[in-house]
């Protein structure tokens, strides 16, 4: 099983960053592993626009409705079969199909996973044993490489991660913080900027409190994982949210993050 995996998604996945690589390389590019790891996920990126596209507009839309499925649950909470007949007749009548966004998900995640997998190990190469493997899984000749990669970029080693540098380089830290507060633009960006919910119930009590608090918790999550993970993967993680974030706001606008693009914009047209 753990083979096939490979053979569908981690290998094609390795092909990529090794190409641009070699690519970068052989044009004398400066930092050439570290601009492989942007270029390869913006390719990831572009090439799962359309899955992710359909993802953020059916979680849209069942935002839209979320009010009025709220107050299916709530008028039918003692009859279980009359409250799914209503919900699907909400659905039906909205043209809103809950699991639309299921499938695009699923097909996204062996690929970020196998993404992650690949610059996991790429980014600590050091050993010719290492190249070795990589080279083994290459579909061309002239990808083989002869000698590990430089994973200095722009003065970080890409192979270290944040903690381990704090001392030599206290500046290190806005690593951790700035793929927090990327993440946070990002989830905010994904709420709307009114988030439905109906006063006096437990349901939406419940989910108003969970998503206010999912709002900070994962950021800061994020941000800390960051702290303890080789700074490659930050590079490859901040460049996913970016690009992210360009996606939800040419599809949605800004959502609740609104306030943060209108400082930004007012920051702007002052200077």
């Amino acid at each position: 099983m753990f083979e096939i995996f490979n053979i569908l998604f981690a290998n094609p996945i390795t092909n990529l960053l090794v190409g641009f690589y070699q690519l970068l390389f052989t044009l004398h590019i400066p930092y050439a592993f570290g601009f492989s790891i942007i270029l390869l996920t913006v390719f990831i990126r572009i090439l799962l626009y359309p899955l992710i596209s359909a993802q953020i507009k059916s979680a849209h839309d069942m935002q839209k409705i979320a009010p009025h499925l709220s107050r299916v649950k709530e008028k039918y909470k003692d009859d279980k079969k009359r409250q799914q007949e209503e919900m699907m007749k909400l659905y039906k009548e909205h043209s809103v199909n809950p699991a639309a966004g299921c499938l695009p998900l699923i097909i996204q995640l062996p690929i970020i996973w196998s993404l992650y997998n690949v610059l996991t190990k790429a980014v600590v190469l050091n050993t010719s044993d290492g190249l070795s493997k990589i080279n083994q899984v290459l579909y061309f000749d002239f990808l083989k490489i002869d000698k590990v990669w430089d994973t200095i970029f722009f003065g970080l080693p890409l192979g270290a991660n944040p903690s381990s540098l704090m001392g030599q380089l206290p500046l290190i830290i806005l690593v951790p913080i700035l793929t927090g507060v990327f993440q946070f633009i990002l989830s905010k960006m994904m709420m709307p900027e009114k988030v439905p919910q109906i006063p006096g119930t437990k349901e939406d009590d419940f989910q108003a409190v969970f998503q206010k608090q999912s709002l900070y918790i994962f950021p800061v999550m994020i941000g800390f994982f960051s702290l303890n993970l080789p700074i490659g993967l930050s590079l490859y993680w901040n460049t996913f949210t970016i690009f992210g974030i360009l996606q939800q706001y040419l599809l949605l606008g800004p959502g609740s993050a609104a306030p943060i693009f209108q400082k930004i914009n007012l920051h702007g047209r002052n200077k």
